[in-house]
Parts: C-alpha cells; structure tokens; sequence
C-alpha cells in the first residue's frame, strides 16, 4: 500500500485556558474530549515548551550544547522541532512523521516554521528512517515520541528499531524516549535500549505516567557538580526545570548502585 492510499487518523485542536492542543481522533475516542493529548502550545509563547515530559526529552542539552543534526521521531504538536530549530542555529533539524494530517495542523496552528536549509519535516515512517544505512553515524540526537490515536505504548518498540536508532547515532549520540506505557511495556522498552547503548538512564515518573528515558552511545563521564551548573544555565536560558533532570539521574543512580 502506498502512503497516498493510506487512512490516516484526523487531526483535531482544543484550546483551554490559553493552552492549545494536538489530539488524534480514532474509533475508541469516538469522544473527542476524551482522546489523548499528542502535544501542546501556550500561545502567548508559542516557542517555549508546554508540558513537563516534553521538556524532559531535551535531557541530552546537560551533555551536549553543539549537536550538529537533531531528529525526532514523531512530530507531535512540533514542541521539540520549533525549540531546536530556535536555539540551535547551528544544527540541522530533521522531524519525522508518518501522518501528513499531523504536520499540515503543525504548519497550520503550531506555528511550525517552513522547511528551509536546516529544517526538514519528513513524512515517512519513523523505522525506515533510522534503517536507511545512509544516516547511520549522521546523527547527534534523536528524540523518540511515537503514538498512535490510542496511545497504548509506543508503537515502535523492538530492538531492531532501537539497533537501527544507535545506528543512526554518532559515536557521542544521545536518544531520548518518551515511554507513556504500562509498567510491562515500560521494561520491554529499556531492556531493548539496554542492548544497543553503553547506558540508559530514565528520570522518575511525571504527569499522566510518561516517562522520559536517555540513552546513551557511549557511556558518559557523570559529575554532578557540572550538571548542576548546566542545568541552572539551562533554567535561565531556555525555561526548562533542568535541575530537577538532575535531581532525577542522582536518585537513578542512587537506586542502582543499592
């Protein structure tokens, strides 16, 4: 089947208290006050990140201020992609995702800049993305965020998808995972993870049971201190509670070495 021919879910937007949303209709939210959020814009500042998990998916700036190429993997409400295209000049964004539905509402009401010489929003699926050997080794970040309408887990899970990920990934790559999923499809998340990078890390538990998960190429050095110094440049600078990202790696690491 080509992509032209297939039904991919309708886009919907709800506003509240000056809060706009990006939601996926399907059969089970036939009640489409009741379908999950895919992601969300305050529209007196349309560039700031909205919710708390989103901002956790840029966890990797405590490690990495110079990416050269930054992928994400679901385009959501274009949160991420309009943050990186923002503050890092200097970088390639490439967003992916399959429904050409999401990215016309993200031009349309997200604000979701056009295409230019470091922006590319592709739509295309997320796996033959990260499998197409000509990227591999191309790129710094990536952040994983993919749901379909019903948002029962990630919809790509597997360790070959991870492998193809890593793949992608430079020898100092990061990846960030947005794991909304039962404790179950949580763990068979990570350990996929766990066999394809040095080390994944996942911060505690936020609102509505998402939970943010760094994986990391090559194991880093870790010094708390450092963190902690970036992380208050990163709350200044950017608007993010990165100082409680690194409240969130010492218990992590805490609870490991127990």
């Amino acid at each position: 089947m080509s992509p032209s021919t297939i039904d991919y879910p309708d886009v919907f937007v709800s506003e509240f208290r000056g809060v706009r949303s990006l939601h996926l209709a399907s059969e089970i939210n036939a009640d489409t006050s009741c379908a999950p959020i895919q992601g969300s814009m305050r529209l007196a500042v349309p560039d700031q990140i909205e919710l708390e998990y989103v901002q956790q998916m840029n966890l990797w700036m405590l490690f990495d201020m110079l990416p050269k190429h930054i992928v994400q993997l679901g385009l959501g409400a274009a949160s991420l992609t309009k943050f990186c295209y923002r503050h890092f000049p200097d970088a390639l964004v490439t967003a992916v995702d399959l429904n050409p539905k999401v990215i016309a509402m993200c031009r349309e009401q997200f604000k979701l800049p056009p295409d230019d010489d470091r922006l590319r929003v592709l739509d295309m699926d997320a796996f033959d993305f990260v499998r197409n050997r000509a990227r591999h080794g191309t790129v710094d970040v990536i952040q994983v965020d993919l749901y379909d309408a019903e948002a029962d887990g990630p919809v790509l899970d597997s360790p070959e998808f991870y492998e193809a990920c890593a793949a992608c990934l430079t020898p100092e790559g990061m990846m960030t995972v947005n794991l909304f999923a039962n404790d179950v499809q949580r763990r068979k998340n990570i350990e996929a993870m766990q066999e394809y990078f040095d080390v994944v890390v996942w911060l505690p538990e936020v609102h509505d049971a998402n939970v943010v998960a760094i994986a990391f190429k090559t194991a880093p050095e870790i010094d708390f201190e450092i963190l902690y110094q970036r992380a208050a440049i990163l709350r200044v600078n950017y608007k993010l509670q990165a100082p409680v990202w690194v409240n969130g790696l010492k218990a992590w690491m805490l609870r490991e070495e127990d």
